[in-house]
């Protein structure tokens, strides 16, 4: 799926002036809370803003969520879970239908929500509507098309039984998503929880609720039935209800590996499942016989990409000591060249970061970076004006003990590390605390198995990067988390198997 905004990130220019216009000031219609097919304002009267991160202006004010909406949220799940309600009656192709209704509303709505999410996600529109939205539509339809197909086995047990197994769903999924890819993150928690019959409390990322409740209207309008999925937007403090409720089944997360750590701890009290995808610091392997144009170019967007702000960004640039200088050179050279500004102009590259808070921690990182040797290259500051803004940025002479090379910048920071032996650069590329992530660029074939076998990293590209698809798993190693999303391995977050042994009586003789 990625394979194509991969082409249309190499051709923006070509590709991207001959998108449909956005909205540039799409109207908000959704700012509660989405609980058992209703609308609702918080039990606590609260609300908080959703800040646009080009203009630094609010777009809306968004019900905050209290503990009482959680409860009730969470009940609301809880009662369309019950054997014997309609969504637990209902059949399994049924189930898939509805995935497909949602996937066609979401198609018919497409400019509409690209616009918003690059409203209040910053993110450039033409990524928005030729990345994310379809994307998030392909990965409804794929698990759409696996709602009847999630069965068990027949065992052929010792002595006289007759054995078979269940997939049954887990109940009530709390999952917990990001602001860098806000539709896109639902789509992937909603796809395989959905489709395997569980029922849902889902909290959007403060920063970016709007296409979320959006979202919400739209499964209402596809004939989801009342309860089955609930929409809490909120902060922190409404995701660690959640994460304590007693009445809640099982928690996915996608974010920091900080607040990972917590939800891990925190769901031990009732043992939840967890699955958690996390932080990240990928690398990405530059041999000398790799094609230079090709990969500067498709190193630049595995950084790059949507502002930096992606958790297998490959953020840890590995190059080969005898072609090291020229990559550095046409490296510098194309973060120069990459266009910032207005995310809504067609052919913008990269829009503001999410936040100020973020900006800043950018920011501080590259001063950081400045003054444990780094040298800086390219970029390196906040341009002047409104938004939270970075210029692309790139180091060179990294050593892998700075704090660059070592903290998960999240932001448009490349750093390029020279290395000379393969051995080498694979435990350097392991040394890290993460392992979500890494690329080879090689022509070789025999050198790119041989270092594919000693990463440990969910996902390996071999000579292109950031290829994702909803067939294909997704997930990570070490502290960059645990469990897979995506292709058949993510049915098996949401599904409890239950083995049926019945005794089969023999004939006297």
């Amino acid at each position: 799926m990625l394979r194509y905004s991969i082409r249309s990130v190499l051709n923006i220019q070509k590709r991207f002036l001959a998108l449909p216009a956005p909205q540039t000031n799409p109207e908000v219609l959704y700012t509660g809370i989405f609980i058992n097919n209703e609308w609702h304002k918080t039990e606590s009267g609260k609300t908080f803003k959703s800040i646009d991160p080009t203009t630094e202006q609010t777009i809306a004010e968004v019900q905050e969520s209290s503990k009482k909406d959680v409860d009730k949220a969470v009940a609301a799940a809880k009662t369309a879970f019950k054997l014997g309600s309609p969504w637990r009656r209902m059949d399994a192709s049924e189930r898939g239908n509805l995935l497909n209704k949602l996937a066609d509303l979401m198609e018919r709505d497409r400019i509409y929500l690209a616009s918003l999410e690059t409203l209040d996600n910053g993110k450039p529109y033409a990524m928005s509507y030729n990345v994310d939205i379809p994307m998030a539509i392909k990965n409804l339809r794929y698990y759409a098309g696996y709602a009847d197909k999630n069965h068990g086995k027949v065992i052929p047990m010792d002595g006289e039984f007759f054995v078979y197994t269940r997939h049954e769903p887990v109940g009530v999924c709390a999952q917990i998503i990001p602001w860098n890819f806000p539709v896109l993150m639902m789509a992937w928690k909603l796809g395989p929880a959905l489709a395997t019959g569980n029922v849902i409390v889902l909290k959007p990322a403060e920063q970016t609720s709007l296409t979320a409740l959006y979202i919400a209207q739209l499964t209402r309008e596809a004939g989801f039935p009342d309860g089955v999925i609930n929409v809490l937007p909120g902060f922190g403090e409404t995701g660690a209800q959640l994460v304590h409720h007693p009445d809640v089944d099982k928690i996915a997360f996608t974010g920091s590996t900080e607040v990972g750590k917590l939800i891990q701890v925190g769901s031990a009290g009732t043992l939840k499942r967890t699955t958690l995808e996390l932080g990240g610091k990928s690398p990405n392997i530059i041999l000398s016989d790799a094609d230079m144009a090709h990969a500067v170019e498709t190193s630049h967007f595995g950084l790059f990409f949507n502002m930096g702000q992606c958790c297998c960004a490959g953020s840890r640039t590995f190059v080969e000591d005898k072609i090291y200088d020229e990559f550095v050179e046409r490296s510098a050279e194309r973060a120069k060249s990459r266009s910032f500004g207005n995310p809504f102009d067609l052919s913008t590259e990269q829009g503001p970061q999410i936040d100020s808070e973020q900006q800043q921690k950018i920011l501080d990182l590259i001063e950081t970076g400045k003054k444990q040797g780094a040298k800086l290259i390219a970029g390196g500051k906040r341009p002047e004006g409104k938004g939270f803004f970075v210029e692309p940025t790139v180091f060179a002479d990294v050593k892998d003990d700075m704090t660059i090379a070592k903290e998960e910048i999240f932001g448009p920071v490349q750093q390029i590390i020279r290395f000379k032996k393969l051995d080498e650069v694979i435990e350097r590329a392991n040394n890290s605390e993460y392992g979500l992530a890494a690329a080879v660029f090689s022509k070789d074939i025999d050198k790119v198995n041989y270092i594919v076998q000693g990463l440990r990293a969910g996902t390996v590209w071999v000579n292109t990067y950031n290829v994702l698809s909803a067939q294909s798993p997704f997930g990570g190693y070490k502290m960059s988390g645990h469990g897979r999303e995506n292709g058949e391995y993510g049915l098996q977050n949401y599904t409890e198997v239950k083995s049926v042994i019945t005794r089969i009586p023999q004939k006297n003789s």
